[in-house]
């Protein structure tokens, strides 16, 4: 658990400062245009967002709020894999060690 903890964490970490670089470094409009002009880059983008639909799934799983699962998902949608490491960061914590709790989350009394 402790080398799940140690990458998820990393991956914040990188996603953020790529995130940073892109936004301060590029221009996203013009840029994201390209990108979809390439067939390689609507192929990347389909791609990414049928990830991010798996990755939601289990955070819908996870949660029993509406609320929380809705947020997490805009943040998914609009942050991409920097709110799925920090969302696999944060239920690295609140796990205590446990994998079970770490997967099924509020659900883990409905996992028997």
């Amino acid at each position: 658990m402790r080398l799940a903890k140690i990458l998820s964490g990393l991956g914040v970490l990188i996603m953020l400062g790529a995130i940073i670089y892109g936004f301060t470094s590029g221009d996203f409009g013009a840029e994201g245009a390209q990108l979809l002009a390439l067939p390689w880059g609507r192929v990347t983008m389909i791609d990414i967002y049928i990830s991010f639909a798996v990755f939601s799934g289990w955070i819908v799983f996870r949660e029993k709020s509406a609320l929380r699962s809705i947020v997490w998902i805009i943040f998914m949608i609009t942050l991409g894999s920097l709110t799925a490491c920090l969302y696999v960061f944060l239920a690295l914590q609140s796990s205590g060690g446990n994998w079970k709790k770490f997967w099924f989350g509020n659900r883990l009394a409905d996992a028997g």
